[in-house]
């Protein structure tokens, strides 16, 4: 009777993972992409009319599109990424995140799209006391929690101040309240310098060199299926186009 018992409970085990739900047909059946970002020009951000758009938000909504969905762009914080993730209040992460180990660890992972580097942003007047990273030892940074830029000044045994976005060390700086930001290179040749909204900030040492990739549920086929779209996008000139529109050309890693 007891091997009888055990036999019923291997078949319907059995029976249970071969009619497992894939991603795809999970995101398929409520019609829609919940796609995790940030606040982050220019990858995501919101226009005039409060859309979001931006390299990364105008790619997820094509690729929304060729899975038959909407797309619907959530705000997280950015140090919860993985347990909104395997919590599925999302379905991917997909805002300019770093290829890091434990990403990696955590998710499963699209190939590398572009290429970025974790750079020191300070007030423009002070880039020549501050164009080493021996100079920079003794400045109070403000970095995004649980992001790469959180990460390389624990490594450079930097100090800093934990904020909930990119956006928000920007505002730290500018307003004083921090002397420095280590943010992504990306987002400082977006919003930094002659012609942006914080004319006043420059950036001095790239701490780093890395990679930018889309994260999904560990084991998700769609991750499969957005390699195919980048390889895709590549070959008919549409992703370098959009790369064109948002300035970041030089970081696109082709593939």
């Amino acid at each position: 009777m007891k091997k009888f018992m055990l036999l019923l409970v291997l078949i319907m085990a059995v029976c249970t993972c071969a009619y497992a739900e894939t991603d795809s047909e999970y995101v398929k059946a409520k019609g829609v992409l919940v796609v995790g970002i940030t606040d982050f020009k220019p990858m995501d951000y919101r226009n005039e009319k409060g859309e979001w758009i931006g390299f990364d938000a105008d790619l997820a909504k094509a690729f929304a599109e060729s899975l038959g969905v909407k797309v619907e762009f959530q705000e997280i914080e950015w140090n919860n990424k993985i347990l909104e993730l395997d919590g599925k209040n999302i379905d991917c992460v997909w805002n300019g995140m770093t290829l890091t180990p434990e990403v990696k660890a955590s998710m499963s992972c699209s190939n590398p799209y572009c290429n970025n580097a974790q750079i020191v942003v300070v007030p423009a007047d002070k880039a020549k006391q501050y164009d080493t990273l021996e100079a920079i030892k003794d400045l109070r940074f403000a970095v995004e929690h649980g992001s790469a830029g959180n990460e390389q000044a624990n490594a450079n045994n930097l100090k800093c101040v934990e904020v909930q976005d990119q956006a928000t060390a920007l505002m730290e700086v500018a307003s004083g309240t921090a002397d420095g930001a280590i943010i992504d290179s990306l987002m400082a040749a977006a919003m930094v310098g002659k012609g942006t909204g914080y004319e006043n900030l420059t950036y001095t040492v790239a701490l780093n060199s890395e990679e930018y990739g889309v994260g999904f549920r560990k084991g998700s086929d769609l991750t499969y299926t957005l390699n195919a779209f980048f390889e895709a996008g590549y070959a008919d000139g549409s992703i370098a186009k959009l790369a064109d529109t948002y300035k970041i050309q030089a970081a696109l890693i082709r593939q």
